[in-house]
């Protein structure tokens, strides 16, 4: 024999009904808003960087036309307004490379300097640290430039980051760590990351012997060698 009879079945029913029923429409109803707010939030990254490709592109074409005042306007509303997408980090690149054009090199070191630290792109971190050592070695900081250089791992950058440490060394009188800078350059890089050409001269003037890999040797496939 049941405990309970069909109706206060249902009656407990109900009365389990009346308590949850408040959770499940709750639960509903944030669903449909975490829903919305993910499209929305969505939609607005997707503007915001729709919004900072137009400005960046505007940047560029401004420097290109030497209009430097309107230039730096849009950069800096990048850096403001769209810190979170990588045009930003861009337009400080652009922005620092006019800055070393005009011998503005203290703008354009805070600017690099800015992106090495925030940027969130790891590439881009690394290519802001090695302008940046080439913007202190021209301010004469030699010793600080190569301290920013050992500050990351190289990785993919590695025979760029030897190239510049070669030029920082010869700039500040080290020719045999400059020396082996370069060889170390030469032996890790490739043609369209760095100069193998260029590396070679350098090695020769400095007295070395070029470890010449073979996209040196088929450049210049009739050229006389250098003794």
């Amino acid at each position: 024999m049941n405990d309970f009879s069909d109706q206060e079945q249902w009656e407990e029913v109900k009365r389990w009904l009346w308590q949850t029923l408040p959770c499940i429409v709750a639960g509903v109803v944030i669903g449909v808003c975490g829903l919305w707010g993910w499209r929305a939030w969505e939609a607005r990254q997707v503007r915001l960087a729709e919004e900072a490709g137009t400005r960046f592109e505007q940047a560029v074409d401004a420097f290109n036309r030497a209009d430097r005042t309107r230039a730096f306007t849009l950069v800096d509303e990048l850096t403001r307004d769209y810190a979170a997408t990588p045009y930003a980090d861009l337009a400080s690149l652009v922005a620092a490379r006019s800055h070393v054009e005009s011998n503005e090199l203290d703008k354009g070191a805070e600017r690099l300097a800015a992106v090495m630290n925030g940027s969130k792109d790891a590439e881009l971190r690394l290519l802001a640290r090695l302008r940046l050592a080439r913007v202190e070695s021209a301010q004469g900081k030699h010793d600080a430039a190569i301290v920013t250089l050992n500050g990351a791992q190289a990785g993919k950058f590695e025979a760029r980051f030897a190239e510049a440490r070669g030029d920082i060394l010869f700039a500040k009188g080290d020719n045999a760590g400059a020396l082996q800078a370069y060889q170390q350059a030469l032996s890790t890089g490739e043609e369209g990351v760095v100069d193998l050409e260029l590396l070679d001269l350098k090695i020769r003037d400095l007295g070395g012997t070029p470890l010449v890999k073979e996209q040196v040797a088929s450049q210049s496939p009739t050229a006389d060698v250098v003794p």
